[in-house]
């Protein structure tokens, strides 16, 4: 009985146990990976940390999911968002315009103090960016999807031609990254961050392009499309990032082919896109003029 009650502390420790050395381990196993190597006694005991605290956070995963089930379930402002869709996508585009926007400034002023045409471009990819979810957060915030049909498809077939115009510039973003081998140089640790989010955030719209279609929204399909569009964006971001922090400078040309083939795979993408939504568009606006005349 002492060694079952010992093994249950050891592998069930108190929560606030938990939260207290969850970020500590993390903290050190970073500084070891970072700047130790990993034959110190130091790094062997953050390794060892680290699987520890994994290990005990794993069994704690039913009861995880049980108390976010629970939470879910009881509190009402997480009920409130996850059955009201109309919050839910006012709360995407304001949390997407905010980051579009700041990051549109930031990069503007980089081009100014830089005085490079590259930090121009990525300020004027991301302006784009914050002015589309500008339009459709105007119209979220005052109808629900489908109150006023005709103005979202107005919306809709605006944000088509904005991706046109921002395919241009992508495209000389794409130019900087393969002729004059522009990238963003990382550490590897921040790399693999960088490489989990993105895929997390390609994937979920992915997820969310399918999921919203079932309310017929042209606004709700705009906003989804965008960000589809910019997470592949983030993709090709990630790809120079990782060819060039893992890579170095052995992969010659190799690192240019990969960077252009999907480079101009995201451009025929976006413009495949931005087509259907004008053409979609426009259909949409002509049945509904047959439907009123």
């Amino acid at each position: 009985m002492v060694w079952k009650k010992i093994g249950k502390a050891i592998l069930y420790p108190h929560l606030a146990v938990i939260i207290l050395f969850l970020p500590f381990s993390i903290a050190m196993l970073v500084f070891s990976l970072v700047y130790l190597d990993s034959a110190f006694v130091v790094s062997i005991l953050s390794y060892l940390f680290a699987f520890y605290m994994l290990l005990v956070v794993c069994f704690r995963i039913p009861r995880i999911i049980k108390f976010f089930k629970m939470l879910k379930n009881e509190n009402k402002y997480i009920k409130n968002y996850t059955s009201d869709v109309h919050l839910r996508m006012n709360i995407s585009l304001y949390s997407a315009l905010i980051w579009n926007g700041a990051f549109a400034i930031f990069q503007l002023g980089l081009g100014f103090y830089h005085g490079s045409f590259w930090y121009f471009s990525m300020s004027a990819y991301y302006l784009i960016l914050a002015i589309m979810r500008f339009f459709l957060l105007k119209h979220t915030r005052v109808y629900k999807a489908n109150e006023e049909r005709g103005i979202e498809i107005k919306k809709y077939c605006l944000c088509g031609w904005l991706l046109l115009i921002m395919n241009l510039i992508l495209g000389v973003i794409i130019f900087f990254m393969v002729y004059w081998n522009r990238t963003f140089i990382h550490h590897e640790i921040i790399t693999i961050t960088m490489a989990t989010y993105t895929f997390v955030t390609f994937t979920f719209a992915i997820i969310n392009s399918i999921k919203y279609k079932k309310y017929d929204s042209p606004v709700y399909s705009a906003s989804k499309t965008i960000s589809l569009i910019a997470a592949c964006v983030s993709i090709l971001t990630l790809e120079t990032t990782m060819l060039t922090t893992f890579g170095g400078d052995d992969l010659g040309s190799f690192k240019q082919i990969m960077l252009a083939c999907t480079g101009i795979a995201i451009v025929v993408f976006t413009i495949v896109m931005a087509i259907i939504m004008i053409v979609k568009g426009f259909k949409m606006i002509k049945k509904e003029k047959g439907e009123t005349d």
